[in-house]
Formats: C-alpha cells, sequence, structure tokens
C-alpha cells in the first residue's frame, strides 16, 4: 500500500492538473456565456428563493422529494466540508494568498456549470420503486443513447460511489477524529464509534431523516462558524486591507508572496486556487445534482438558480472566512498546514477555545459531508444493483466511517482525490452535449415568468361614468 500510495498521487495530480482543471474551468465558461452570465442576472432571485424557503422545521419530505430549501441546504451539506478549512489552509501555504482570488474566480464560473447541472437533474428526474431520483446518470443516458450512453453513466455512478461514499467519508471521518484527539485528548476510536453510530442512524431514516437534518443543521453550523470567524477579523480588522491586498497582487505578482509560499509562481498559483475551488464547491463535479432533483419545484429553473447560491455560500463565505482569518492572524509562513493552520490562527486570539472551535466546527463540516456524500452514492448504488443491495452499501459506509477515523491511510486519501476526477468526466460531456438544451428550458421558463408578472401588475381602469 506504501508503494502504491505515490503512483495513485501521481496519476490523480496529473489529471486534475492537466485535464480536469482546464475541463472544469472551460465548462464554467461555456455555460457563463451561453447563459448570458446568469450567475449575475439571476443570482438575486436565487437569493429570494432561498430566504422564501427558509425554515429549520418545513415539510417532511416524502416520496415526492423534498422542499427547495431542504435540497439546498443537502447540497451545501455534502459541499461544505473539510475543504473550507483544512483545504483552504492547504491552498493558502501551498499557493499564497493569490490562489484565494483564483478561488474566487472558478467559483464565479461554476455557480453557471452548477447552475446548469440542477437544472438538467430537474428536467431529467424519474421515479423509481415510488421515489423520486434522478441526477447524471439520467440525463447522461438521455443524451447518449445505447451502449455509449449506459457505459459512461456505469462509469459514473461506480466511480461517485468509491470517491464519495467509500473514500470520501473516510478522509471526513480522519478530520473529525484528527480534530477531536487534537483539541481534547479523545481516543480515536471513541470519536469514530460514536461517529459511525450516528451516521447509521441517519441513514436508516432515509431521505426523510437526512432532509430533516441538514435543513436544521447547516444553517446553524454556517452561522456558528462566521460568528467565529467575524469576532476574529474584527480583532484583527487592522489587517483586514492588507490581507485584501495580498490577495489580489499574489493573484499576479511572484513578488508578494509570504512565508512558506516563497518562490510561488502566477501560474502555481492559479492551478492551486481553481484545483482547490472546484473541489471545494464540487460544481461540474455531477455530485449535488442528486439533491437538487428532488426539490419540489414548478420548473426546473427555479431550483438552478438556488443552486447557484450554494456554491456562492461555499466559497464567497466559508472558504474566504477562513482565508481572512488566517492571512489577518500572520501565521501564514509559520509550517502549519492543512486544519493545524486554522486551529493556529484562532488559538493565537482565543488560546485553547480556538483549538476547540475549529474542531467542533470540523465536526459539522465533515459529518453533514459524510451524510450528503453518503446519499449521493445510495442513489447511483441503487441505480447499480437494486434496492435490494442497498443494505450492504450502508454497511459498507458505515465500516468506512469507522475505519476512517481510525487512522489516515495515504493511498485512501489518494484513491479518493482520483475516483473525485473520474466521476467528472462523464458529468462533463453530458454537460457541454445538453448546454442547449439548458439555454431553452431557462428562456422559456423566464419567458412565462414575464407574462404572469405582466398579468398580475396589469390593472384594467373603468371609464368615467361607465359602472
Amino acid at each position: 500500500m506504501q508503494q502504491l500510495a505515490p503512483l495513485v498521487k501521481s496519476i490523480s495530480d496529473f489529471f486534475w492538473n492537466n485535464i480536469l482543471l482546464f475541463l472544469l474551468f472551460g465548462t464554467g465558461i461555456w455555460f457563463t456565456v451561453r447563459m448570458r452570465f446568469i450567475q449575475v442576472r439571476r443570482f438575486g432571485h436565487g437569493l429570494a428563493r432561498l430566504f422564501g424557503g427558509f425554515s429549520l422545521n418545513g415539510k417532511k419530505a416524502d416520496h415526492e422529494g423534498m422542499s427547495s430549501f431542504q435540497a439546498l441546504t443537502t447540497a451545501i451539506a455534502a459541499q461544505v466540508g473539510t475543504g473550507n478549512i483544512a483545504g483552504c489552509a492547504v491552498a493558502l501555504a501551498s499557493g499564497g494568498a493569490g490562489a484565494i482570488f483564483w478561488m474566487w474566480v472558478s467559483a464565479f464560473f461554476g455557480m453557471a456549470t452548477i447552475y446548469g447541472e440542477a437544472v438538467l437533474a430537474q428536467t431529467f428526474r424519474t421515479t423509481v420503486d415510488g421515489q423520486v431520483t434522478g441526477g447524471p446518470i439520467y440525463y447522461i443516458r438521455a443524451v447518449f443513447k445505447g451502449k455509449f450512453g449506459k457505459f459512461l453513466a456505469g462509469f459514473f455512478s461506480i466511480a461517485i460511489v468509491f470517491a464519495l461514499g467509500f473514500t470520501g467519508n473516510m478522509v471526513q471521518a480522519n478530520s473529525i477524529s484528527d480534530a477531536f484527539h487534537n483539541a481534547f485528548g479523545l481516543p480515536k476510536l471513541a470519536v469514530g464509534l460514536v461517529t459511525a453510530a450516528a451516521a447509521a442512524f441517519i441513514f436508516l431514516g432515509g431521505v426523510r431523516r437526512i432532509a430533516s437534518f441538514t435543513e436544521k443543521v447547516v444553517p446553524i453550523m454556517a452561522l456558528f462558524y462566521i460568528i467565529g470567524c467575524t469576532a476574529l477579523l474584527v480583532i484583527n480588522h487592522e489587517a483586514v486591507p492588507e490581507a485584501l491586498r495580498m490577495i489580489f497582487t499574489s493573484a499576479f505578482s511572484t513578488q508578494a508572496v509570504v512565508g512558506g509560499a516563497a518562490g510561488i509562481s502566477v501560474q502555481q498559483a492559479m492551478r492551486i486556487g481553481v484545483a482547490r475551488g472546484l473541489f471545494s464547491n464540487e460544481a461540474g463535479m455531477g455530485s449535488t445534482p442528486h439533491a437538487h432533483v428532488l426539490a419540489k419545484v414548478k420548473h426546473p429553473q427555479e431550483q438552478g438558480e438556488i443552486a447557484m447560491v450554494s456554491v456562492f455560500i461555499d466559497t464567497f463565505v466559508i472558504l474566504t472566512l477562513t482565508a481572512m482569518v488566517i492571512l489577518t492572524s500572520g501565521v501564514l509562513g509559520s509550517g502549519a498546514t492543512g486544519a493545524a493552520l486554522a486551529q493556529l490562527a484562532f488559538s493565537q486570539k482565543f488560546g485553547w477555545f480556538g483549538d476547540a472551535f475549529i474542531a467542533l466546527c470540523m465536526l459539522f463540516f465533515a459529518f453533514s459531508t459524510i451524510i450528503g456524500w453518503y446519499f449521493f452514492g445510495e442513489i447511483n448504488f441503487k441505480a447499480l444493483f437494486g434496492k435490494k443491495a442497498l443494505p450492504v452499501y450502508s454497511i459498507g459506509v458505515v465500516l468506512c466511517v469507522l475505519f476512517g477515523s481510525l487512522q489516515e491511510v495515504e493511498l485512501v486519501w489518494n484513491l479518493s482525490d482520483l475516483f473525485n476526477g473520474l466521476m467528472v468526466i462523464p458529468n462533463l460531456i453530458a454537460l457541454l452535449a445538453l448546454s442547449g438544451l439548458v439555454v431553452k428550458i431557462s428562456r422559456e421558463n423566464w419567458e412565462e415568468e414575464d407574462e404572469k408578472s405582466a398579468e398580475e401588475q396589469f390593472v384594467p381602469v373603468q371609464s368615467a361614468g361607465m359602472e
């Protein structure tokens, strides 16, 4: 395993840095142009839909799906994970402050990509065994008929089951056990057992329990982290302008990088920032459509607009706060990386509470991701092997959570990155092939919205003397 790990890592790095980076970024640009900068024009509509459906205790999900807000929180549960803390810190340590600028750029174009994913998921949703379902495998089969479509869909399903359900959840579980062991000295086995048991309880409740969990936990965990980061930024307010300057200048100049990132080129900062940004918000990866397909909306574009908000929250809010905390604390050149770098930033001002705060946030972020990723993998496992085989998948994921909590296996981490990359390919092929349909569906729905709005605003005026 020790010999195989470096080989898998080199394949994964080559795949991400030389193929996927350009495909994901290029797809985002393509959808942005074709949809006439939809992430700007319709972002306000997405926010309105989000706050219009906000609820910590909404209508229970059922066989017909879940509320639009529940679908959004389920998607965010998967997107906002350890990458928003540990991944951001790694990007800063290896790519300098400029990497954050390129994360923003990738997220901006990724908002257009994820809009397309959500619209297609809604368009090709179906019912299997009385339960509404959908996702990339359904729109892949719709656009590519015959054996080629079946091959691409099957390839995607296998990749996502391994990438998220098994290896990915081992990564998330390890982050939780590490954080609690470092902050509180708790045995990793105890943390792993509790995490696995809690996950199993939610898994057994099906889509209803998953929706109920995410709609409550996601808003609370986001607010908790935002308050903590804001408090630290208020303390470090004098360093905020300099941190922002570093982000913009380092994105285009090798002279402005600091500490451990000294000598990083602009190209390297761009590569690291774009790759980490796309990995964090999952736009184009084919994971979040499994949540957005379940939303009960009148038109597909409505959920597409909400999906864009998830990328904004993930990157422009959560991930940016992490970056600003690290940059304003002056710990970037300390030699620490990952979650340890974020803990160092908080502990400088808050002492032991800083370590505890990051440990709790890692618990919220990573555990919610485990729930989201399990659900996405479940849909594809059922498509491959049928409903009767689901207990095998559920038990497998619980065991992976427990095993991942106990020790970090480099090969597992590298395999997770590789499978994450492999699942992107069939999804992007289908997205690009169906981009024209996304444009057509969106325009038709927007025209209907405009007509309805005009009718509602029209008030007939009676002539004088007429009754």
